[in-house]
C-alpha cells in the first residue's frame, strides 16, 4: 500500500498548480480512505497548514508559501505517523522535506498470513522464514525530494487549457529497528526485500484538469531504486529500477469529496530457476537476457473528504 498512498498524495499535490493563495496563513484537513483490489485497505488523517513565505510581485512568486502537514495513518496491519514541509520558492518548483515513523503486525486472512512488519530470513532450504512479532520494532524514514511542475493555463488562461504536468526526485533513508546490516525485512504487506538504507523515488505526471464531474485524467510512472551496497546484489537483480505505472482519473463529487480510480501494472523481474517463488528472493538468479516483464498490478480506488 505504501506506493499507491505516496502516488495519491502527489497527485493531490499535483491539482493546484499556480493556485493563487490570499497571503495569509491558512489551514487545511481531509480524511482519505485507500482500496484496492489486493487485500489491503488504509485510513488517513492529514491536517496542514499553509503561510506565505519569501513572497515577491510578480506572478512566479507571489503566491510562495510553506505548507506543513501532519498525517496519521491505520491499516488493517500498521500504523504510520507522518511530517512533511512543502516550500515553493517559484510556482513551477517545489522542495520537500519529511519523515514518518510506523509499525506493524500480521492478520490471518482466510488462511494466508499476511505482514505488517518483520525479517525475512532464510531457512535451511533456502526459503524464506518469517520472523514478525506484534510491534517488534519500528520503521522509519526521512526524506528530501525536489519537483519540477507546470501547467500550461499559466501561459493560456482557460478553464481547458489546464494541462499540467510534474517531476518528482526523492533519496530517503529508510531502517527497521530490528534488523542489522543487509538483513532483509517488510512492512505493510510489501515483498520483503527492503534492507536498512538509502533509496531514490521518482514520481513522474502528465494530466489534463477539466472544470466538470471528471475534474482529471492523467498518467503517472514511478519509479524506485535500492542505494545500498548488499552483496551480490545484482545475482537477484537488486541493482534495477523497479517501475509502477498508473492511469488515474478523478472525480469531483462535490467541492469537497473526490474520488480517484487507479489502476496499475508494474515491473517484475524473470529469474532463471524454475522454482524461483518458493526460493527466498536471494536465492533467485536473474534471467540477464530478459531481466524484467511488465504485469499487471491492481486497481485501487481513494475518497478523500476535505474540510
Amino acid at each position: 500500500m505504501k506506493k499507491i498512498t505516496v502516488l495519491f498524495l502527489m497527485i493531490l499535490l499535483a491539482l493546484p498548480l499556480f493556485a493563487q493563495e490570499e497571503a495569509e496563513i491558512t489551514s487545511s484537513s481531509e480524511i482519505f480512505l485507500l482500496v484496492s483490489s489486493l487485500p489491503e485497505a488504509k485510513l488517513g488523517f492529514t491536517h496542514g497548514i499553509k503561510f506565505p513565505f519569501l513572497q515577491g510581485d510578480n506572478p512566479l512568486t507571489e503566491d510562495n508559501n510553506i505548507l506543513l502537514s501532519l498525517t496519521g495513518e491505520v491499516s488493517p496491519i500498521s500504523l504510520n505517523g507522518i511530517i512533511d514541509a512543502i516550500w515553493t520558492p517559484i510556482a513551477f518548483f517545489e522542495f520537500n522535506a519529511g519523515a514518518r515513523i510506523g509499525s506493524g503486525w500480521s492478520v490471518d486472512l482466510f488462511g494466508s498470513e499476511i505482514y505488517g512488519i518483520g525479517l525475512n530470513k532464510i531457512d535451511i532450504d533456502g526459503k524464506s522464514k518469517i520472523d514478525s512479532n506484534p510491534f517488534d520494532g519500528f520503521v522509519y524514514k526521512a526524506l528530501v525530494g525536489a519537483a519540477l511542475q507546470f501547467d500550461f493555463a499559466a501561459i493560456k488562461p482557460g478553464d481547458w487549457n489546464h494541462i499540467v504536468m510534474r517531476t518528482y526526485h526523492q533519496i530517503n533513508y529508510m531502517e527497521y529497528s530490528r534488523a542489522k546490516t543487509n538483513q532483509p525485512w517488510f512492512f505493510e504487506a510489501d515483498d520483503g526485500e527492503n534492507c536498512n538504507g538509502f533509496n531514490y523515488y521518482t514520481f513522474n505526471f502528465i494530466g489534463y484538469q477539466m472544470p466538470i464531474f471528471l475534474s482529471l485524467a492523467g498518467f503517472a510512472a514511478e519509479a524506485e531504486l535500492y542505494l545500498y551496497d548488499t552483496p551480490g546484489r545484482s545475482k537477484w537483480g537488486d541493482d534495477l529500477l523497479r517501475w509502477t505505472f498508473s492511469s488515474l482519473f478523478n472525480f469531483a463529487v462535490t467541492e469537497q469529496f473526490d474520488i480517484s480510480l487507479i489502476t496499475q501494472f508494474r515491473t517484475q523481474r524473470n529469474f532463471i530457476e524454475s522454482n524461483w517463488k518458493n526460493l527466498h528472493y536471494q536465492n533467485r538468479t536473474i534471467n540477464t537476457s530478459n531481466s524484467q516483464r511488465l504485469e499487471f498490478y491492481r486497481v485501487a480506488a481513494a475518497f478523500t473528504y476535505r474540510f
